[in-house]
């Protein structure tokens, strides 16, 4: 693995872009002054110092303006040229005009938070390449499934509520068992059906083919299932989720960006008898769309343990907050991504899930600089009205004259 990249030097020209800032010595105070007769010492007057100013970009690009030439190839951090080119539209006029490698150290710093360090990058390659490998050898089972037009599997119950475009449209078709676990009929049972036989149809593929399948998530070391973008079905999924599942993110979990999902990890599990529980975790997700398929099983049951924030996922669960709902084929369940669940084991048969966590980039950049998670979290909840009554009862304490001096 290549050593971490360094952090630029500043460049020679950068100090042309600094202001001065006079910053008082650290000195003794002054003595007394003298007798009359003899002048009291001058004051310090301070040394000159400089500080990095805070440099905004601008929301608007200056598309006027001619950006520098920053090379052929990308960086040691992977930032190509067009990149940086694109950003300098954005950076304020009185730096727009400084040395190229003025720019280009400025634009790292601000650039140095989004792209993926050296060990990202080398397992996003892998995972390309991984998937290019199966997708130039595996022959699908059900064409039908790869287009990119999901409403064609979608009942039209639900179809009519989403193009409805409204509240009430959308919350028509659900019920909500639990405070937000949202219960509702979607697929049509032959896709179900096929979407169950091609994930069959690929491991046995892999198998006969000696190629080994990357497990969906590190949570399920038992059982059997594949991630489904992996043999070809990214953009079917892709519209899945704009078409109908953002519509009922952004009403139903405003609190987590729910209107804008923009990524999303889907993959297929299947569980039997000896496969066991599936334990006690949150989703890496802001909404997350779980879908029973079949088969025919009896156990199995998931169970809710309430909403938390990232600081208090492992604090205790409140009796209302304890919840149990069935694994039912052909129903879906839509709930928060940090929805403390887990499933029960299987007794007899075999249950199939089709699981999507739907991520947002925006969001996850917002909650970077949130401390209060009081919109969904219950412990921030209790936290924040504990504070308001302690206020509360300051504010209305009398006051006992006979503590003054």
């Amino acid at each position: 693995m290549p050593p971490p990249p360094q952090q630029a030097p500043e460049p020679a020209g950068l100090q042309l872009l600094l202001q001065p800032e006079v910053v008082a010595p650290n000195h003794p105070p002054p003595a007394p002054p003298a007798p009359a007769a003899v002048p009291a010492p001058p004051q310090p007057q301070g040394e000159a110092r400089y500080r990095r100013p805070l440099v905004r970009l601008q929301a608007v690009p200056n598309e006027d303006h001619v950006p520098d030439n920053y090379g052929d190839g990308p960086d040691e951090l992977g930032i190509t040229p067009a990149v940086y080119q694109a950003l300098e539209r954005h950076l304020p006029p009185d730096l727009a005009g400084a040395p190229a490698e003025v720019k280009r150290y400025f634009m790292r710093s601000v650039l140095r938070n989004y792209v993926p360090s050296p060990s990202q990058r080398i397992r996003t390659q892998n995972q390309r390449e991984y998937r290019e490998r199966i997708l130039s050898a595996y022959q699908p089972l059900h064409p039908e499934l790869y287009t990119n037009d999901p409403s064609t599997f979608i009942l039209p119950a639900f179809l009519q509520a989403i193009n409805g475009n409204t509240e009430e449209s959308i919350t028509s078709i659900m019920m909500e068992p639990a405070p937000g676990v949202f219960a509702f009929p979607m697929l049509k049972p032959s896709f179900c059906q096929m979407l169950m036989s091609e994930v069959n149809n690929f491991l046995r593929w892999a198998q006969s083919a000696n190629q080994s399948i990357m497990r969906p998530t590190s949570l399920d070391r038992h059982g059997r299932g594949a991630a489904l973008s992996d043999f070809g079905l990214q953009e079917m999924l892709d519209n899945l989720m704009k078409d109908f599942i953002s519509p009922m993110s952004t009403v139903l979990f405003p609190e987590v960006g729910g209107n804008t999902l923009d990524s999303h990890h889907t993959f297929v599990l299947e569980y039997g008898e000896a496969d066991g529980a599936r334990g006690f975790h949150v989703d890496d997700s802001e909404v997350t769309l779980n879908i029973c398929l079949g088969k025919h099983f009896t156990g199995a049951d998931m169970y809710f343990r309430g909403i938390r924030c990232g600081n208090h996922v492992n604090s205790g669960t409140h009796d209302e907050e304890y919840f149990v709902h069935p694994n039912v084929p052909g129903q879906v369940l839509l709930h928060h991504g940090s929805h403390r669940h887990g499933v029960f084991s299987v007794t007899s048969g075999r249950r199939v899930n089709m699981v999507m966590w739907c991520k947002s980039s925006v969001f996850r950049e917002m909650k970077k600089f949130m401390t209060d998670f009081s919109g969904f979290c219950r412990e921030c909840q209790f936290q924040r009205t504990a504070r308001q009554v302690q206020h509360l009862q300051e504010l209305t304490m009398p006051f006992n004259f006979c503590q003054l001096p």
